[in-house]
């Protein structure tokens, strides 16, 4: 019992955390559920909550905004989803320590770099640049369900409006949650017990959303944001650890 309510605690905080910058959900879930489950029980956890928490987010300003960040981001949402269905069949093929380093490592660098300071500038959109991120995002995702870093950087890079943003943050997520789901439910990941286990899970997560939308208007983002970086890069280092011990 006292595993359950800790793992309904990740889902909490992750949640709030999700409602104040509008991701990290996925990377706080994995990270600490994966600190104390087996991977590919922590990896099935998130996959419920991030679908849904998503859906909300990026419909927060009606359908047609959503679709319209959609038609936007169109290139990176397709090889993100293609990158995705083809490393999540290689989930079961490789040993723990290298799921531990695809998820520690990305998750560590994208803390150090926020956290240092350092930026990426873009002046607007370009196509081969954003279908570069968006394969590199959805392999990552595939494998650890984290595609979050590679997408808010470079959304950051091209200094995107913060509602059109966190739009595009929720309709990018959402789908990949949506393809994330069906390329588990094919490499084993997704079955019936992990589904109702994800499902548990989102309840806390939605709280946790709406609790972390309240808190926004209540406290300075950026001093939140720079102490989840913080709690983010300790978790992604304590994997990179595992990984090293598990080799």
């Amino acid at each position: 019992m006292s595993l359950i309510f800790a793992c309904g605690a990740v889902a909490l905080f992750a949640g709030i955390v999700k409602g104040i910058v509008g991701f990290a959900l996925p990377m706080i879930m994995i990270s600490l559920l994966g600190s104390f489950l087996p991977p590919d029980l922590a990896l099935a956890g998130l996959i419920l909550p991030t679908l849904v928490t998503n859906g909300m987010q990026a419909l927060r300003q009606g359908v047609p905004a959503a679709v319209a960040s959609v038609v936007q981001f169109r290139v990176f949402m397709i090889t993100a989803g293609v990158m995705l269905v083809l490393s999540a069949q290689l989930f079961v093929l490789l040993p723990v320590w290298v799921l531990f380093l695809a998820i520690g490592v990305p998750v560590t660098a994208f803390c150090l770099m926020q956290l240092g300071g350092v930026r990426f500038h873009l002046a607007r959109q370009v196509g081969w640049i954003e279908g570069l991120v968006g394969a590199v995002a959805g392999f990552i995702g595939g494998l650890s369900g984290v595609w979050g870093p590679p997408l808010v950087a470079y959304l950051t890079a091209l200094n995107t409006e913060k509602r059109a943003q966190m739009r595009a943050q929720g309709a990018a997520f959402g789908l990949g949650s949506v393809m994330l789901l069906f390329a588990h439910a094919g490499s084993g990941v997704v079955r019936a017990e992990t589904l109702a286990f994800s499902a548990l899970l989102t309840l806390p997560a939605i709280l946790g959303m709406w609790l972390g939308g309240k808190v926004q208007d209540r406290i300075d983002q950026a001093t939140f944001r720079r102490a989840t970086l913080v709690v983010l890069l300790v978790a992604g280092l304590n994997l990179v650890r595992r990984a090293v011990f598990a080799m």
